[in-house]
């Protein structure tokens, strides 16, 4: 058990302040740097910040519920998915560099939230964990879309960036519908945007 907690301890360090690794090249990096304003630039890093602490959140709500999972075979499914979150955590970040912007500083804030709903989430079972997971999923699917909608037109690096991260995002809610993922109540779903509303925000501006 000790063992155990160190472990986690661990990742969550590694996840909030280490530079993540990544198998996949970063999407976009062989496309030039495009000429943008101050002003352009400054948006385009607050957008890719809320992606990078979106990131944050999915590798916490992941860790979560993998410790929860009662089947080996969705434990298996989710670690997979939470090594692609960490691949854009390494993305997200190098263009948030790219773009002179800084991370979130309430990184920490949001890890440790979204560790406990993905911990409390598995304790309902695996269908509604994998539920959880799947309406996530589809409203992170929903920002990247919105994000690639308002980044400058001419900023195509970060738009690969967004572009492969939103096919990850389809190819893991869609496991978890193929492992059996229940449809959440309204009311939840609801919530969970309001949540992700108040993130969103703190993290364009902190």
């Amino acid at each position: 058990m000790i063992d155990s907690l160190i472990h986690e301890f661990d990742k969550a360090l590694r996840t909030i302040f280490t530079t993540a690794p990544t198998h996949r090249p970063m999407p976009g990096e062989n496309v030039a740097e495009a000429e943008m304003s101050d002003a352009e630039r400054k948006h385009a890093g607050a957008l890719m910040r809320i992606n990078h602490c979106g990131e944050i959140c999915a590798q916490a709500l992941y860790q979560g519920q993998a410790l929860t999972s009662r089947d080996p075979v969705i434990k298996k499914a989710l670690e997979q998915a939470a090594w692609e979150e960490t691949e854009h955590l390494n993305w997200t970040e190098r263009r948030i560099e790219e773009l002179g912007g800084h991370k979130s500083i309430l990184n920490p804030i949001f890890y440790t939230g979204s560790l406990a709903i993905g911990v409390i989430a598995g304790k309902f079972g695996d269908k509604w964990n994998l539920g959880f997971l799947a309406e996530t999923e589809r409203q992170v699917e929903g920002h990247l879309e919105r994000h690639m909608a308002e980044l400058p037109e001419q900023d195509r690096r970060s738009r690969e960036v967004l572009e492969q991260m939103k096919l990850d995002e389809i190819k893991h809610a869609d496991m978890a519908t193929h492992h059996g993922a229940a449809a959440l109540p309204t009311p939840i779903k609801q919530a969970m945007k309001l949540s992700s509303k108040v993130m969103t925000t703190a993290a364009y501006y902190v």
